[in-house]
C-alpha cells in the first residue's frame, strides 16, 4: 500500500506550547518507516526556561539543550525532512502549533503544511479506554516503552497511522483520514509580521 506521511513528536520546556526542547520525526514509504531524524533543541529566547512538571515527564534537562540548536535553526532542516509529506501527530493541534507559535517567538516564518490527527484516526478504529499514545499504540502493535522520548512517540504515531490504513483497507493516508470521516488540516503559510498566534500573544 502507498501509505506515505511524516509523524513527527515535540517535548517542550515550559507551559508556552512554542517552548519545544525536543523533536522526533519518522519518514513512512510504503507502510514502512524508511528513515528517522531527532534532536534537542534550544526553545526560542525569552520563552527557554524549564518548568519543573515538564522536566519530571520527559526528562530533559536545560543544560542538556546548551549546544542543541535553537528551534528556528534547527526548522529548515525539520521542514526538509517533512518535504511536501502529509504529517501525523498524535493530538495534531499541540504539535503543528509548537510549529507556529515557536516560529513565530523567533520572529520567523514557514511554508504550509498539510495534517492529520492520530488521537482523531484512533477513536475510528478502536475501542479502547484511553486513546493516549500509549494506549493506541499498543493496539496498534507497537510497544512503547520510552513514552515523552521524541523519537519513541513519533515511531508509535507512525505506528498508529500505517495500523488505521490498514484496518480502514486505505490505500494511501489521506483516504485512511478520509474513510475514518476525518479531514486533512492545513497550517497555513506565514511570515514575519504576520498576526501573532494566540499561544504567543497568551505567553507575552
Amino acid at each position: 500500500m502507498a501509505v506515505d506521511f511524516v509523524a513527527i513528536d515535540f517535548e517542550t520546556a515550559n507551559g508556552f506550547r512554542g517552548s519545544a526542547c525536543a523533536v522526533g520525526l519518522v519518514r513512512v514509504r510504503d507502510g514502512a518507516v524508511v528513515d528517522t531524524y531527532a534532536s534537542l533543541l534550544q526553545p526560542p529566547a525569552g520563552f527557554d526556561h524549564f518548568d519543573p512538571r515538564n522536566v519530571s515527564i520527559h526528562g530533559i534537562h536545560p543544560e542538556q539543550v546548551e549546544t542543541a540548536p535553537r528551534f528556528a535553526d534547527a526548522y529548515p532542516e525539520i521542514a526538509e525532512f517533512i518535504g511536501g509529506d502529509l504529517v501525523l501527530a498524535h493530538n495534531a493541534a499541540f504539535d503543528i502549533g509548537v510549529i507556529r507559535a515557536g516560529l513565530q517567538a523567533c520572529g520567523v516564518g514557514a511554508q504550509k503544511l498539510v495534517y492529520a490527527c492520530t488521537v482523531q484516526l484512533a477513536r475510528k478504529v478502536y475501542d479502547l479506554m484511553s486513546y493516549s499514545l500509549p494506549f493506541a499504540a499498543h493496539a496498534a502493535g507497537f510497544d512503547l516503552t520510552s513514552h515523552h522520548d521524541a523519537l519513541a512517540d513519533a515511531r508509535a504515531c507512525a505506528a498508529i497511522g500505517v495500523d488505521a490504513a490498514r484496518r480502514l483497507g486505505a490505500s494511501t493516508m489521506t483516504e485512511a483520514v478520509e474513510q475514518a470521516g476525518l479531514q486533512v488540516s492545513t497550517m497555513a503559510s506565514f511570515k514575519p509580521g504576520d498576526p501573532e498566534c494566540k499561544a504567543l500573544r497568551d505567553a507575552r
